[in-house]
């Protein structure tokens, strides 16, 4: 179940990282040297890229490694929450 739970990590941060550049797969996919079927397989969780493969996504999007399997933190619904936290 842990490798699943990556697997959903690497594939959502690639994709909103790529997102936030405004590129589409291809644009991305020619700049990491990939397909774009393979970037598609990897975004969708299908398949797992080798370790240069990250090293190229990572570098193709200004970010370093490690950030590609850092789970996003959630916002709170609630602005209280926040607040909360900077007010104890």
């Amino acid at each position: 179940m842990i490798g699943n739970k990556l697997r959903a990590v690497l594939s959502m941060n690639i994709k909103r990282y790529r997102n936030r550049r405004g590129w589409a797969q291809a644009k991305l996919a020619e700049e990491a040297n990939i397909s774009t079927n393979f970037l598609s397989d990897i975004e969708t969780g299908k398949k797992w890229p080798y370790p240069e493969t990250l090293m190229n996504l990572s570098k193709a999007l200004n970010i370093e490694v490690y950030e590609l399997f850092k789970p996003e933190e959630a916002v709170p619904s609630d602005i209280g929450v926040i607040l909360t936290r900077y007010t104890e």
